[in-house]
């Protein structure tokens, strides 16, 4: 299987990206797991309501082209359904025996997602009602499927 993250903004601290890095070695025992960053819109202090959607829409047009027609999207969203560990390895494992080959994660930028975005997505998740910086939520998911991958290969994994 393919795993991609598609996500708003690029990472500038290192150790962001060195734990990506890391759980990234470790998915390749599992399926293809890559990263795909897209230009992220400046937003200015004090932005109105027009503005800040029209910078949604723009980051959506970046994210919809990266979206493969053939792909099972998941977007990452404060209102999406809330799973824990185990459910969301029953997810992915679903998804993988009824035949899906790729799936695409996206994450929103700062102001979140455009709507065109939540409407191409297959599923909508959450993983909590807290907000977290969009770079640290990379780290997250990126933990969150390496720890779904050990867990339907009943590998121990801590808790």
């Amino acid at each position: 299987m393919k795993i991609t993250i598609i996500a708003v903004g690029k990472i500038k601290e290192r150790f962001y990206r060195d734990a990506i890095a890391e759980y990234g070695k470790r998915l390749a025992k599992y399926c293809r797991f890559e990263i795909v960053e897209v230009e992220d819109e400046r937003t200015p202090d004090k932005a109105s309501l027009v503005l800040e959607g029209q910078i949604r829409e723009k980051e959506a047009g970046r994210i919809l082209k990266c979206v493969r027609p053939e792909a099972y999207v998941v977007t990452l969203e404060i209102k999406g359904q809330k799973m824990d560990s185990p459910a969301f390895a029953e997810a992915i494992g679903k998804l993988a025996t009824y035949g899906t080959s790729h799936i695409q994660f996206i994450i929103g930028g700062s102001l979140g997602l455009h709507t065109s975005v939540s409407a191409r997505a297959d599923r909508r998740i959450s993983f909590s009602e807290l907000t977290f910086p969009h770079q640290l939520m990379r780290v997250i998911l990126a933990e969150q499927i390496y720890r779904a991958y050990r867990i339907l290969n009943g590998e121990p994994y801590h808790k």
